[in-house]
């Protein structure tokens, strides 16, 4: 089971832990307050008179420590992490929740605590989430949060639920089975398909199934109006094949999109309060991340000039493609040798020879991609969009991969939903999986998912996911 936050499509289990996880660093910093102060729950208010209130210090800690959690991926569905590597992010987050809270303390004299009290809360806060994690790790591969899927075809379409391997497609649903229409062919395994002995309603409530998911080839034949629709006044979902897709995958599947699913569904919003959002956003993110990465920025003017030589540039000016198809200049510390692409656009490859060894660390820590901030505030870039590509690559691709030219219907970014969940692109075969991601974005872009999007790029930064 999923429910929508932020944008996103995230799985019940997920946000349960978030909101445990949330509970657990609130009620430490209550814990801490009593431990160093030797008072007893009940004393708390006569405690609070001397000191202040506490609940808004524990709610700024809890939020903290949850924006820090996902800053590291850890509300992810696609993290991948061992255990021990997933102690380690909240070892991390922990000691920036810490830091963070440390500063607020500082600039807000009237919400201060003892050192003390901060290094209980923190200590109890690493402790709790620890359990929890162990008994989320335990607890997550069970079904007590995944909704029961049904799937009404078997034909081509009904393999795209089939084919989902990735666990972190499968987190919010369990799969029940497959009905097969009259007159359908069967691609799906042929012990998947469940016998409806009677009415689909009647076979629903015999398997206890939540949501019907109608995957049919062709719903101009013997499509089941009625029997969906009795599904439907009973209580279950009904979800159509693409949208079920979006929700579990956080994409847009090309493989089954047609045009009237993108026509008179939800989202796709461009209205002049979202484009106002989008540009605050764009200048306010730019503006903080400028004046933060200054000193690294000249570092790196620095370290280019040692090894290439005093006449050697530092920035490098490339042709992409942005808003409604229009070129412009995209700007990037030099991270290649001066003669890269001496014989023409080539792909980025995985250790590719061209890069410099000062590029290597710049491309990997993503510092290359600074520069591009000046695109931002130009408005050639958004902070957040797909990933700009060179004229060259795009009018190949437009020819192979269909709605490749809708990515053009926003402005590129410096990061976005693409670049989190999926790594850095290299071929047509990347380009198409990329797309899905794109798509998603465009479809369902807000405020609230950008900010969402801007908190988890610090795993990408941090962790170097996805550079080349």
């Amino acid at each position: 089971m999923r429910i929508r936050v932020l944008g996103q499509h995230i799985p019940m289990s997920i946000a349960v832990l978030a909101l445990a996880e949330a509970a657990i660093a609130f009620l430490a910093m209550y814990a801490a307050v009593c431990i160093r102060f030797e008072a007893p729950v009940t004393h708390l208010r006569q405690l609070q008179a001397q000191i202040g209130v506490l609940w808004p210090r524990a709610g700024l800690f809890a939020l903290m420590v949850v924006l820090c959690l996902l800053a590291f991926g850890l509300y992810s569905a696609r993290q991948r992490a061992q255990l021990s590597g997933v102690l380690i992010r909240v070892f991390a987050s922990i000691l920036i929740a810490a830091a963070g809270i440390s500063a607020v303390f500082y600039l807000l004299p009237s919400m201060h605590l003892w050192r003390g009290v901060e290094a209980l809360a923190v200590t109890l806060a690493g402790c709790g989430i620890v359990l929890s994690r162990i008994v989320f790790v335990r607890a997550v591969n069970q079904d007590l949060f995944k909704r029961r899927v049904l799937v009404y075809g078997a034909g081509a379409s009904a393999t795209a639920v089939a084919n989902l391997r990735r666990s972190a497609d499968r987190r919010g649903f369990q799969l029940i089975g497959f009905v097969q229409p009259p007159d359908e062919a069967c691609s799906v395994p042929p012990e998947r398909l469940l016998e409806p002995q009677g009415n689909l309603r009647g076979l629903c409530e015999r398997l206890n199934i939540n949501e019907v998911v109608v995957a049919m080839d062709d719903r101009r034949r013997g499509f089941p109006i009625r029997e969906l629709l009795d599904c439907r006044l009973a209580g279950m979902e009904v979800t159509e094949l693409l949208t079920f897709l979006e929700r579990e995958t956080g994409r847009v599947r090309l493989d089954v999109l047609n045009p009237s699913w993108m026509i008179f569904g939800q989202g796709f919003r461009r209205d002049p309060v979202r484009l106002f959002s989008s540009r605050m956003l764009d200048l306010g993110a730019s503006i903080g991340v400028l004046t933060i990465s200054l000193p690294v920025m000249l570092l790196t003017v620095v370290a280019i000039k040692l090894e290439d030589g005093l006449r050697a540039p530092t920035l490098y000016s490339q042709r992409r493609v942005g808003l409604g198809g229009r070129e412009f200049n995209v700007l990037k510390f030099r991270s290649m040798r001066t003669d890269a692409e001496a014989n023409g656009a080539v792909w980025a490859q995985r250790s590719d020879p061209r890069v410099t060894r000062v590029g290597a660390v710049i491309r990997k820590l993503r510092i290359d991609e600074l520069p591009q901030i000046l695109n931002v505030l130009r408005g050639h870039m958004s902070f957040i969009g797909p990933r700009p590509e060179r004229p060259e690559f795009v009018a190949e691709l437009a020819e192979k991969i269909p709605y490749y030219v809708q990515r053009h219907y926003v402005k590129p970014g410096i990061t976005g939903w693409a670049q989190l969940c999926y790594p850095y692109g290299s071929s047509e075969q990347d380009a198409l999986e990329k797309l899905q991601y794109d798509l998603y974005y465009i479809k369902n872009n807000s405020l609230l998912f950008d900010l969402s999007i801007l908190v988890q790029t610090a795993e990408v930064v941090l962790l170097g996911k996805g550079a080349r």
